[in-house]
């Protein structure tokens, strides 16, 4: 595999077509984890999750990472599943944290990763017309998107605001 300016435009055109899969997965995984915290999650509209999209991959350094662990998934298969269950949930966290930022929130899209890809069926993700449908790795790979972006999105109560453990070094 070689990554070049052009495999990462591509994979950042993939994942931007890609919001009619990835976002119903990142709202009903937001509305999971509201219901699991006991708070409210604002819903996530295709064209907010676009825009996070090209934010991503607007940073060179981001964009080349994403779209490697995105072309991999894409195409990563192993003979009867189970055995290269390791490597796509590997691929599929790093993913999801690469999108989501720094800590802490690329632990939380880790975390989040597992959650989503519990509620994922490869074959709900499966689209003839798409490369990587049907592999190994296409469920874990809409699992990491919607992780990412969701834990990147604004909508969580916790992170509105200031927070009440930032130090004012002026005081």
């Amino acid at each position: 595999m070689r990554v070049t300016p052009e495999a990462v435009r591509d994979e950042h055109a993939w994942v931007r077509d890609r919001a009619d899969v990835v976002v119903p997965i990142l709202n009903d995984t937001r509305d999971r984890l509201g219901r699991l915290f006991g708070t409210d999650v604002d819903a996530v509209s295709p064209d907010a999750y676009r825009r996070e999209v090209d934010a991503v991959f607007a940073d060179g350094e981001v964009a080349v990472n994403a779209a490697a662990c995105v072309a991999i998934l894409r195409d990563l298969d192993v003979a009867n599943d189970y055995p290269g269950f390791v490597v796509d949930e590997v691929l599929g966290r790093e993913l999801a944290a690469t999108v989501a930022g720094g800590r802490p929130l690329s632990l939380l899209a880790q975390a989040t990763f597992h959650v989503a890809d519990l509620y994922v069926d490869r074959d709900a993700t499966a689209d003839a017309d798409r490369a990587g449908a049907g592999t190994a790795g296409a469920d874990d790979l809409d699992a990491a998107l919607a992780a990412g972006f969701q834990t990147r999105l604004p909508g969580w109560d916790w992170r509105e605001g200031e927070s009440p453990f930032a130090v004012d070094a002026g005081e």
